[in-house]
């Protein structure tokens, strides 16, 4: 049975939105280790009605918070419920490691205790982005603010396999993030990288800009690290936007609430196709490893999601797949 390490602690709502999602893929069957301060997550246990089949709880003592130093508290805070779930990975004690909590602790120490896949320069998050066409991941949201073509090609074979493997893509459409979809437009990173991935043997079909994204044109979209979180977060924050607006304009006269009761199961539709948290988490790709990066808003519907993905993935082979495109790119030259 698969096995899936869950960050208690990690994430705003934690323990109790992690506890409840925990919990909640316990009982669909996955086996969870929840790993965190034992007494607080056993009280959250408790006051969910106690501890399904396939739930355990692993002991840490000590947390890394949201806004301390990545480097310096990965390297102090060895026995934070990150660096003990990911311990647990690293040890084959679990298959996969899932967490809300601080990004930059999460990735130094899976680079610290997994380390990189052979053949990796720079892992990747990709952030899987839900639109009502389809599905984008998009990478690197957020893991390498600068980057060289050769880690935007090496991106682009990771994204290309991982939407293969893990999300049934035949033949994932690979698109490079650009001010313009002429080859000579953009700065010289993605000049060069356009040049690089015309001849990666991927299904590259050219640079992309962001309305292009929102139209699904493209199954895996490549950028650096900079941009990618600046993309991700923009889009995030016009959905709350958007959201927010409407809610309020509906409930400025009765015509508005009338006219809100009429559409409010097709708004739910949008709005339920648009919900990043009805997708998983975000994996980091390039690491000898299975780990996955929730959102640090997560609440327990995400969070069993989460687990759900990381789960689905270590059964589809997905981290064989990932290393089986880097030593393909590499034989190509790449």
């Amino acid at each position: 049975m698969t096995r899936v390490a869950i960050d208690g602690m990690g994430g705003d709502h934690a323990p109790a939105a992690t506890t409840e999602g925990a919990i909640a893929a316990a009982r669909e069957g996955i086996e969870v280790a929840l790993v965190g301060d034992e007494p607080r997550l056993a009280a959250e246990i408790e006051r969910l009605g106690g501890a399904p089949g396939g739930l355990s709880v692993v002991h840490a003592p000590d947390v890394i918070e949201m806004g301390e130093h990545a480097a310096r508290a990965a390297n102090r805070r060895k026995e934070s419920s990150t660096y003990i779930g990911i311990e647990l990975v690293r040890d084959g004690e679990a298959d996969a490691f899932v967490s809300a909590g601080n990004t930059g602790a999460v990735f130094v120490v899976a680079l610290l205790e997994l380390g990189r896949l052979p053949g990796v320069e720079r892992p990747a998050i990709g952030a899987p982005i839900p639109f009502p066409n389809g599905l984008t991941l998009l990478l690197d949201a957020g893991a390498n603010a600068e980057c060289r073509a050769s880690h935007l090609v090496q991106f682009a074979h990771l994204g290309s396999s991982y939407m293969h493997a893990a999300r049934g893509v035949a033949e994932p459409r690979v698109g490079l993030l650009n001010i313009g979809e002429e080859g000579s437009k953009g700065s010289q990173l993605t000049v060069e990288t356009f040049e690089r991935l015309s001849e990666s043997g991927l299904r590259f079909i050219g640079n992309v800009e962001g309305r292009d994204m929102v139209e699904n044109r493209a199954d895996v979209v490549v950028t650096d690290g900079f941009t990618g979180n600046v993309v991700l977060k923009l889009g995030e924050g016009l959905m709350e936007l958007l959201m927010g607006e409407l809610r309020q304009e509906a409930a400025r006269s009765w015509r508005g609430r009338l006219g809100g009761l009429l559409i409010r199961p097709a708004a739910r539709r949008v709005r339920d196709s648009l919900d990043y948290r009805a997708h998983g988490a975000a994996p980091l790709l390039g690491i000898d490893g299975c780990v996955f990066i929730a959102h640090g808003t997560s609440d327990a519907f995400a969070i069993a999601n989460a687990l759900r993905s990381a789960a689905a993935d270590v059964e589809r082979g997905t981290l064989a797949a990932l290393r089986g495109a880097i030593e393909a790119a590499e034989g190509a030259g790449e």
